[in-house]
């Protein structure tokens, strides 16, 4: 019962959430109000209850914010910026930042998973651009350079240049950067957060040891992604 309690002690909501969460309430319980009064037989209040009691439950699971500290060294480790799925390994021409082969390692949210952003390596942050674009599905290779992204650079205390690259998916429609160029960041800090559907890609040098494989699960702030 201890560990229990003392897991969900971890668990919080996102900031990015509180007034969704709250004006979402607002909404279905003065909806549900109506129809509680407006008919005689009270099935439609019932189903129509139940249905949005789920929908926010699941909206309220999307927005969680668990507290999540690194154990080990971080000295050369990429840890998982995101909860989700490894979609991509492979090497890429990037030409945003870089204009030269990178090793991509993508991960793709879907909607049952924490959306909060984790920086993945210690440095400084180098870069920090917002690209207006599309909404393809976040899983598509066309995504990580036509979709509407966020770009952070951060170098390492090494010299090691890497890029995360927050990509809005087809639902997703705000990307919110905490990163700010020119100042240090850390593994266990929140880079940012991404509403409903999207994916986070990593650009690492040619030759870095990766540490997970297509279709595995990550957890961000926790999973090893690779070492430098």
């Amino acid at each position: 019962m201890g560990r229990k309690l003392n897991k969900l002690k971890k668990i919080r909501i996102h900031r990015e959430g509180t007034h969704t969460l709250i004006a979402g309430a607002g909404v279905l319980l003065l909806f549900n109000a109506c129809l509680y009064y407006a008919f005689e037989c009270k099935l439609p209040f019932y189903i129509s209850a139940t249905v949005c009691t789920v929908i926010y439950l699941i909206v309220v699971n999307f927005f969680r914010c668990p507290v999540r500290r690194f154990e080990g060294d971080t000295e050369n480790v990429v840890v998982a910026p995101a909860d989700g799925k490894i979609v991509v390994i492979e090497e890429v021409d990037e030409n945003e930042y870089f204009h030269d082969r990178r090793l991509m390692v993508s991960i793709f949210m879907s909607l049952t998973n924490v959306h909060a952003n984790w920086i993945p390596v210690d440095g400084t942050v180098r870069l920090v651009e917002h690209h207006d674009g599309n909404f393809h599905k976040a899983w598509l290779p066309k995504a990580s350079i036509e979709n509407e992204r966020s770009t952070i650079v951060i170098e390492t205390p090494d010299g090691v240049f890497i890029m995360a690259r927050q990509i809005a998916g087809a639902m997703a429609r705000r990307i919110v950067t905490y990163a700010r160029e020119d100042e240090d960041c850390y593994i266990d800090e929140h880079m940012g957060f991404i509403k409903f559907g999207s994916r986070v890609d990593l650009f690492l040098p040619v030759g870095t040891k990766v540490n997970v494989k297509l279709g595995q699960k990550t957890v961000g702030n926790e999973t090893i992604i690779a070492k430098l």
